[in-house]
């Protein structure tokens, strides 16, 4: 049999040993003595950090008082009893405790450094499985076995001696570092975004800088922890550059215009633009692109680089009142004077009309069948939308002209027939 055998075995015939001593009820009632007032403590902290004192304060206690203190008062009893009798059992609780701790932690700064993300439910089943297996690898003592046969595994990049082990310890030390970076990110743009002094513009700059610097900073500093020279990378990453600035210079372009736009404040969240024949109100700036929602419903997703090189339509760049309008024809026996004080009253009953600038009526045009008048109005808020304010205007104004009996013509037509009517034809 071999070590890791002779290992395996020592750790059952531990347990079967303990098991069989009387001493082993005392371990036993210890272990639950110590998970039961952990449980407690756990349920005292959700109890006495509501969400309102600290949501961080709070999560962080609730994923976390039961295997710390589970921990803490398991060795508290393993120190005691050790005197007295063999504490195997205890000695396995408190590495378990410890795994469900780490989990547990991880998965909260993943939480917090991507919120809302449905998929770390998924992740957090997988970084449990790979902590309890290595933990079972640990504690049946091959763990030393398992990092041997993967340092056997090398091969060299340039002057740089790699294996298996060092690749996977490199992989892991670069997630948790980086994980850990984006979740200071994270707290320094739930603070940034509390800052209502700074403008919007700049807060979404100063969080996409900091994660940015962040994460290269992470991987960097976790290369260096795990030994990883990273000039013997040089010539691979160069070509790689070379690359991707061919490849993916599209992208670069939008990236930096997305920044410029950011910067010099000229689109900002909540403006309605018109980029050729798409409008809509911006809903999102993101890196790549910005969102426009049309009042219609539909999402138009415009690169950044098409913003920074054609003309845009900023319909409330420094002012978000804006000037809307509805052309209707009346007879030419009406009262005109009547029809356009109608006009204006009409636009003054609604909520959202401003009354400075006041709205007012302009005859536009001598049509074949009317006299053209154009009723403009401002409004402060065309986020709410704007056809629904001027159909409103236009069903008042339809009710007050029967009311007061002026008349809306329709185009009319009249055919003569010259030379008598045609024989044949009754």
């Amino acid at each position: 049999m071999n070590d890791s055998g002779v290992a395996f075995g020592k750790l059952i015939g531990n347990l079967l040993a303990d098991f069989r001593e009387p001493s082993f009820i005392w371990q036993l009632a210890a272990l639950l003595l110590s998970l039961g007032l952990a449980w407690s403590i756990a349920r005292w902290w959700r109890a006495t950090h509501p969400q309102e004192a600290g949501w961080h304060l709070r999560q962080v206690g609730s994923r976390l008082a039961f295997p710390l203190s589970g921990m803490l008062l398991t060795g508290v009893a393993l120190l005691i009893l050790k005197n007295f009798f063999p504490v195997t059992l205890l000695k396995l609780a408190m590495s378990l405790l410890g795994s469900m701790a780490l989990v547990r932690g991880v998965v909260f700064v993943l939480r917090q450094a991507f919120p809302g993300a449905g998929w770390l439910a998924a992740w957090e089943k997988l970084i449990a499985s790979l902590v309890w297996g290595w933990l079972a690898l640990y504690i049946t003592d091959l763990a030393p076995h398992v990092v041997d046969a993967l340092e056997q595994v090398d091969f060299t990049i340039g002057k740089q001696h790699l294996n298996l082990w060092l690749i996977f310890s490199g992989i892991v030390t670069v997630f948790l570092t980086v994980v850990f970076a984006l979740w200071i990110a994270g707290v320094i743009e739930g603070r940034l975004m509390r800052m209502q002094s700074l403008d919007g513009n700049l807060r979404i700059v100063g969080v996409r800088v900091a994660k940015a610097v962040l994460t290269v900073v992470a991987v960097l500093a976790s290369l260096a922890l795990v030994g990883i020279d990273m000039t013997a990378l040089s010539v691979f990453t160069g070509a790689l550059g070379v690359g991707l600035g061919f490849g993916l210079q599209k992208i670069a372009s939008n990236y930096v215009s997305g920044f410029i736009i950011l910067l010099d404040r000229s689109i900002r969240i909540g403006n309605i633009v018109q980029v050729g024949t798409d409008s809509g109100t911006v809903t999102q700036i993101t890196t790549r692109y910005t969102v426009l929602r049309h009042p219609g419903g539909t999402e138009f997703i415009v690169p950044n680089e098409t913003l920074i090189g054609s003309t845009v339509q900023n319909q409330t760049y420094s002012d978000n009142r804006m000037r809307l309008f509805t052309t209707v024809g009346v007879a030419y026996d009406s009262d005109l004077e009547l029809a356009m004080r109608l006009m204006v009253e009409c636009a003054q009953r609604q909520e959202r009309v401003l009354a400075d600038p006041a709205p007012s009526v302009l005859l536009t045009q001598f049509a074949d069948s009317s006299i053209n008048l154009e009723l403009g109005f401002w409004v402060a808020d065309p986020e709410n939308g704007k056809m629904n304010v001027v159909s409103l205007i236009n069903l008042d104004i339809w009710r007050s002209f029967r009311e007061h009996g002026v008349q809306i013509p329709f185009p009319q037509r009249e055919v003569r027939l010259l030379g008598g009517v045609p024989q044949g034809v009754s």
